[in-house]
């Protein structure tokens, strides 16, 4: 295990050492922070903020794009509160609060989950976080990016940063098509990048993996052509509040480096 240094001249020497070997192995980046010396440990974002304030930051990009896998990195690496809107969903369904009832309901009726559930479900998950946050999976379109600004308005806790994600549609399409999920937990499995131990089997629980009958290339176009649609509007949103960057490469090991060198630059 590593240990925390106490001084902040300390900790910032070793996240611009740490990041330095990132770049220069950016190929072997693994879901853990890169271990720079066995006595030290990488510091908590929540903690090291240059304003002082807490990191709240957004995560978009297509469907495929490695949105969960950036986040659990960005997580592990940093000690920052990722949530996951999908997992919200289906946290609250399964103990059925009162939200989580309404959209059940929904579910079962085959309609979409209305924007005003999901804000309330995003609501109450936020209300629980005192430190930094990362959300993926939301806002999806401009009256749900408008509700969540309102929100954290309302608290004087605007958002800092939102990361867009942009990997090429050929890369994407290859892991969709491999891509298994064990639907329960949602944790999402990739034949080629992240397969399960056991083939189609979930590596915690040894529940069956199943694959989406819409993780095709047809139905895949579908979805992308619908995520552009709302996705669009919300990039032009979020860049010209002047919080918007984007990193782009066809690996998660390819864009990670940019994210951690992103996190160390604005807010340690």
């Amino acid at each position: 295990m590593f240990r925390y240094t106490q001084s902040l001249s300390s900790r910032r020497a070793v996240l611009g050492q740490a990041q330095k070997q990132r770049w220069q192995s950016s190929s072997s980046v693994t879901e853990t922070a890169v271990e720079v010396d066995d006595q030290v440990q990488l510091p908590q974002l929540r903690s090291l903020t240059r304003t002082g304030t807490p990191l709240r930051m957004l995560i978009l990009g297509a469907p495929g794009a490695g949105k969960g896998t950036q986040s659990s990195r960005v997580r592990e690496s940093f000690g920052i509160t990722a949530i996951s809107s999908g997992d919200v969903l289906r946290r609250n369904i399964a103990e059925q609060t009162v939200a989580g009832q309404k959209a059940a309901a929904a579910v079962a009726s085959g309609l979409l989950v209305s924007d005003d559930i999901i804000v309330d479900l995003i609501r109450n998950e936020l209300g629980k976080i005192t430190g930094s946050w990362l959300l993926d999976g939301f806002p999806r379109n401009i009256a749900q990016a408008q509700a969540l600004d309102t929100m954290l308005e309302a608290n004087n806790q605007p958002l800092n940063a939102v990361v867009n994600l942009r990997v090429s549609e050929s890369v994407i399409l290859q892991r969709i098509v491999e891509r298994y999920v064990h639907v329960p937990s949602g944790r999402v499995y990739n034949l080629t990048y992240n397969p399960p131990k056991t083939p189609g089997v979930d590596d915690v629980t040894g529940e069956r993996l199943e694959h989406r009958p819409d993780d095709n290339p047809e139905s895949f176009r579908r979805r992308l052509e619908q995520y552009h649609k709302l996705t669009e509007p919300l990039l032009e949103y979020y860049d010209k509040s002047g919080v918007l960057t984007s990193f782009a490469g066809d690996t998660s090991d390819a864009i990670f480096p940019q994210f951690y060198a992103f996190l160390d630059q604005r807010f340690n």
